[in-house]
């Protein structure tokens, strides 16, 4: 019988060898793509998904040297938005002010993707209906297939994880295939500081 970190850990291995390389590989040389054209990314999701997002922004800015946003960064604007005009349209409503456009893309992180039908982060859906409206380029990470995202994306990594421990293994490899997207020669323009280090020469 294993324990709970041993099957954990075991999954978690198995997770990480079955995500579709040829996918990030296309995603890599789409994003430096949006980079070249003068295009802006922005990186939205919710709960975990928000938190990918602020630490994706800064290593894309500042590896990458792409312009990106995340919504979820302005509090003030997300709460007024969502108390004057609610939840659902916030997204969308924020990328219309930032005059989202054919040249730009969405990056998703979202353990379901969003869903109509199921009445599910609507204001992903939203955001993800109006870039398609506006031609702006789609990428997600997400634990479903059948999600607005995995629809609708140019390009989508979907983890398919335990149904018992979706949520856990989605969120942590959403964060391994943005550092790999960060870290990608395709987009990457500097080290990180640790990379950057040169240990002094050791004497003969």
């Amino acid at each position: 019988m294993l324990t709970h970190s041993e099957r954990y850990l075991q999954e978690a291995a198995e997770l990480v060898s079955s995500l579709p390389a040829a996918t990030l590989e296309r995603m890599a040389q789409r994003i430096a793509a949006v980079r070249e054209r003068g295009g802006r990314l922005f990186i939205l999701g919710v709960g975990g998904g928000a938190a990918h997002a602020s630490h994706a922004v800064n290593d894309f800015r500042k590896i990458c040297h792409i312009e990106a946003y995340a919504p979820t960064d302005n509090v003030a604007e997300l709460t007024a938005r969502i108390n004057d005009e609610g939840w659902e349209t916030t997204f969308r409503e924020w990328l219309r002010t930032s005059r989202l456009g054919g040249l730009d893309a969405l990056l998703v992180f979202s353990v379901g993707g969003g869903s109509r039908e199921h009445n599910v982060s609507l204001n992903l859906v939203e955001a993800l209906e109006l870039a398609r409206e506006v031609g702006s380029d789609i990428f997600g990470v997400v634990g479903r297939p059948d999600g607005a995202t995995a629809r609708l994306a140019d390009e989508c990594v979907v983890i398919d994880a335990p149904s018992e421990r979706t949520t856990p293994h989605v969120e942590a490899l959403q964060a391994v295939c943005w550092h790999l997207l960060v870290a990608h020669p395709a987009l990457s323009r500097q080290a990180g500081k640790w990379e950057s280090v040169v240990a002094p020469t050791q004497p003969a």
